[in-house]
């Protein structure tokens, strides 16, 4: 699976690793952190490359805004619950249902269903969820000029596209 990814700056970063201490009861923690626009179910990364490059083309950079923690107490996929970064976004909106208009969606995971977000940490009890996303954190804004298509079985990016496109 292929995944358009946000990377996130170095502030979040930070964030997650200052945040580590309360994510010790969990049974994953992330050490990579990321935030997917759109997921993509091909085996083809080339005609997928060309695929995203026509459909962003004339795409802005555009604002992000870490606001908080929370978390998914029953995730569509792998273990519960899901603690992460909330992220606000309406550029990363707009581009995500532009990229399920021309793609479609993951079901469970994109379109209606999607939620931006940097995990965290995943597997373990709602009450150590609830209690990370109880925390109070600041802000982290930045502006989103690039994007990553990563390979999810080869963990890692294989082409970057700056925006905007």
């Amino acid at each position: 699976m292929y995944s358009l990814n946000v990377p996130v700056p170095g502030r979040v970063a930070r964030l997650a690793s200052d945040l580590f201490p309360y994510l010790a009861p969990f049974d994953r923690v992330r050490d990579r952190h990321t935030l997917v626009c759109k997921r993509f179910e091909t085996s083809d990364p080339d005609h997928l490359r060309e695929r995203l490059r026509q459909t962003l083309n004339g795409t802005p950079a555009f604002e992000a805004q870490i606001t908080g923690i929370d978390f998914f107490e029953r995730p569509p996929r792998g273990s519960a619950p899901v603690v992460y970064l909330s992220v606000e976004s309406p550029g990363l909106e707009a581009l995500h249902r532009r990229l399920v208009d021309e793609f479609g969606a993951i079901d469970g995971l994109e379109g209606d269903e999607y939620v931006p977000h940097v995990t965290l940490a995943r597997g373990g009890e709602v009450a150590d969820a609830r209690a990370v996303a109880s925390r109070e954190i600041d802000p982290v804004e930045w502006t989103v000029s690039q994007l990553d298509l990563y390979d999810g079985k080869f963990r890692e990016s294989v082409t970057s596209i700056s925006l905007p496109a």
